[in-house]
């Protein structure tokens, strides 16, 4: 019965990377390209470590999680207006993201695999959340939003709440309210500057 709360969780995933992809089509939404490579990698890495280690129904929102910013990343190629033109520190984030994904092949340790992909996956971001707060008119906001609630889903699923079952899922929903915070928080800003 809970795992169709995951299910339920994928549907709002998808609900809100659909929104994101179209925005991206329309030229609305530029995604950083280094960011969504990596955000498709590190959590299929995750979901790869947590599946070794028995994880079942809790894995399906770190999988979604993987499975969408590589759509996002393929739209991005259908608009030449639809990207983000990478800098030195994007260029700098996704080296580290790959190297923390080097170290976890080298090290065939399951936790060690999370911590990595929770590390590459955090430096990938990192461009993305600036981007969102200096520049949040080129970010779909909701899309963030719907991805807490996304993954927030997977704990109804958790059988052993361990660091394998939670640890990735615990830090995309940090990090997506940061990322909702970054695209709203001049809306945030303004509304606390009239009262």
């Amino acid at each position: 019965m809970l795992q169709y709360v995951v299910l339920i969780g994928v549907a709002i995933n998808l609900a809100g990377s659909a929104t994101y992809i179209r925005n991206t089509l329309r030229g609305r939404t530029k995604p950083n390209r280094v960011t969504y490579l990596m955000w498709g990698i590190a959590p299929l890495i995750a979901t790869a470590a947590a599946t070794s280690k028995g994880v079942t129904w809790a894995a399906v929102p770190v999988f979604m999680s993987g499975f969408c910013p590589l759509m996002v990343l393929l739209s991005s190629f259908a608009n030449r207006q639809a990207f983000w033109k990478l800098g030195k520190l994007d260029y700098v984030c996704g080296a580290f993201s790959v190297l923390a994904l080097i170290l976890w092949v080298l090290t065939k340790q399951p936790t060690i695999a999370i911590i990595l992909a929770i590390a590459s996956d955090g430096l990938a971001a990192l461009p993305t959340l600036l981007k969102a707060w200096d520049h949040p008119e080129t970010e779909t906001g909701i899309s963030y939003v719907f991805s807490v609630f996304g993954a927030a889903t997977s704990f109804a699923a958790v059988r052993n709440w361990s660091f394998a079952e939670c640890g990735f899922v615990i830090y995309l929903i940090i990090l997506n309210v940061c990322l909702s915070l970054s695209v709203y928080s001049r809306q945030i800003r303004m509304r606390f500057a009239r009262h």
